[in-house]
């Protein structure tokens, strides 16, 4: 059964226990991710929430109104098979963080910055044993290598429904420290993805906005915290 088959042709999706967790079926038939694999998850709230997704697609399917359906077949079809992948691939973002690059001028800029991105690399120093150290302008600087592998120990640790949680939280922020915060509720997601913002912020005050980057950055804010969303269902 292809979940991504354009017209609804079900009438009820319901959650199942299964071996290894639970799963959902529709008019009592398994679902499946694109690539054919059945959809065990680990926790009767993840399976609830994408049942309801499926519940609430009308005569059309539209994926884009699934995201935790669609961050489950990440999960399942890719994550879990390129864990080590994945986990390098985010733990490099460590070497050029979003929270280590600060605007030399002008001051008010480099003061906002200082005051939401400082907390963060402290908490990171305390609870993760890894110093980031900050830079001025835009030119890459590298970290420290032994700073850089602790941060690494950490990604590598985390299993493979946290990481693809973790993949769309720090690539959508450009944060590792960032994508760590969410995980570990150190602010609310929308609190996070307005840190992540303070650059894009500032030149808004000062140029005025702009429609089209202003779309582009309320969808990315709902998939950060979608992304979180997933995270937590996946340990409820």
């Amino acid at each position: 059964m292809s979940e991504w088959d354009p017209k609804r042709f079900w009438k009820a999706a319901t959650v199942e226990e299964a071996a290894r967790g639970y799963t959902v079926h529709l008019d009592g038939r398994p679902v499946r991710t694109p690539a054919k694999a059945p959809v065990i998850l680990p926790t009767r709230a993840l399976a609830a929430a994408i049942a309801a997704e499926w519940d609430a697609q009308e005569d059309r399917i539209v994926p884009a109104s699934m995201p935790v359906t669609r961050a489950a077949n990440a999960a399942i079809d890719k994550v879990a098979h390129q864990h080590t992948d994945v986990a390098r691939m985010l733990a490099d973002y460590g070497d050029s963080d979003l929270l280590c690059y600060r605007a030399d001028s002008p001051a008010e800029l480099a003061a906002r910055q200082a005051e939401a991105w400082d907390p963060l690399l402290d908490w990171a120093e305390s609870e993760l044993s890894a110093r980031l150290e900050t830079r001025t302008g835009v030119m890459p600087h590298p970290q420290d290598a032994e700073t850089l592998d602790r941060l690494y120990r950490e990604v590598r640790m985390l299993d493979f429904w946290a990481l693809t949680a973790f993949h769309d939280l720090v690539g959508i922020s450009g944060s590792l420290i960032i994508g760590f915060a969410a995980l570990r509720d150190i602010y609310p997601p929308r609190t996070l993805w307005r840190i992540s913002m303070i650059d894009e912020t500032w030149q808004q005050e000062q140029w005025g906005g702009d429609e089209d980057a202003e779309r582009v950055a309320r969808r990315k804010e709902n998939d950060f915290v979608n992304a979180k969303r997933f995270h937590d269902l996946s340990r409820a």
